[in-house]
């Protein structure tokens, strides 16, 4: 698992990654919302931590969601950013809709989401979720970023 201890957390939350997500990651505290939660997901993800994934996945769902495939996905996508559009819960189910955005091979993609999650153990859990269409976009070296840096692909977010 990749560090990133003293940057700007890729949840978006504006803390460094070990005032926030790493915590998470590192199981010293728990997620209080399905939000957190998400987020915390998201950065595992960008972090290339499957395993942090699978153990925040439902138990009913665990078994369909191998740490392997979780992996595979991680290690095929360059995960860029995290928009949260909206978000509620109660004591015991919560949502949570987001876009992730990120590049796998030359194509910028985004993931759109409606995710639902639970309480397990008194855990917040990711169920599942209502993936909404979205275009991938083609990018070319000289294209500009996607990402919104106004600069060239090539200089940005390239491999």
């Amino acid at each position: 698992m990749t560090t990133h201890t003293d940057k700007t957390c890729l949840c978006g939350s504006l803390q460094s990654y070990q005032d926030c997500c790493e915590k998470l990651h590192l199981g010293t505290i728990q997620a209080t919302s399905p939000e957190q939660l998400m987020r915390s997901r998201f950065v595992a993800y960008a972090l290339k931590n499957a395993k942090y994934v699978y153990q925040t996945y439902a138990q009913e769902k665990q078994a369909e969601n191998p740490v392997i495939e979780i992996a595979d996905f991680a290690n095929s996508c360059r995960f860029i950013s995290l928009s949260v559009i909206s978000t509620d819960h109660n004591e015991e189910t919560g949502y949570v809709e987001f876009c992730a955005s990120y590049f796998y091979q030359n194509l910028y993609c985004q993931l759109h989401e409606k995710s639902q999650f639970i309480k397990e153990n008194k855990l917040w859990r990711y169920l599942d979720g209502e993936i909404f269409p979205v275009t991938d976009i083609k990018v070319n070296r000289n294209d500009e970023c996607p990402c919104g840096s106004n600069k060239k692909y090539k200089k940005c977010h390239s491999v």
